[in-house]
């Protein structure tokens, strides 16, 4: 499997900036992005296989966001965290295309586990999706 390439959206710089250290030490190339502007700009210049999408940003929320970014890149798994739970947000989320919704506080192994989970899914759509590049 080739490194991972995680977009991790959230508006809690400090949230963001240990999230993204931790994921870079356990090999993952990561992006950041703290609103959903940001986010949007990278995704038009790079491919990623996982986003993880915070849903309560100022501006453009990770609803809106997920909405968006399914028009640029439909092949990005997609997980969604929120500090509150709501079943209507979780099930709005994942029928627009989120493999999966978690509360905050997430411990960072289950959110790691998550993301290598989605990165696989990730990986085999694009083997199956896809023309091979490297043939």
């Amino acid at each position: 499997m080739q490194k991972t390439r995680l977009l991790l959206v959230d508006d809690e710089q400090v949230f963001l900036a240990n999230t993204a250290q931790r994921f870079a030490r356990r090999n993952v190339d990561v992006e950041t992005a703290s609103n959903g502007a940001q986010a949007l700009e990278l995704l038009n210049s790079m491919a990623f296989d996982v986003a993880v999408l915070d849903i309560s940003m100022p501006g453009m929320g990770g609803l809106k966001l997920l909405e968006k970014l399914r028009g640029i890149a439909p092949q990005t798994e997609v997980i969604l965290l929120s500090g509150y739970a709501s079943t209507e947000t979780a099930l709005r989320g994942l029928a627009l295309g989120a493999s999966e919704y978690m509360l905050k506080p997430v411990p960072f192994d289950e959110l790691y586990f998550k993301v290598v989970e989605a990165a696989r899914t990730a990986e085999t759509l694009g083997a199956s999706g896809e023309d091979n590049e490297h043939s």
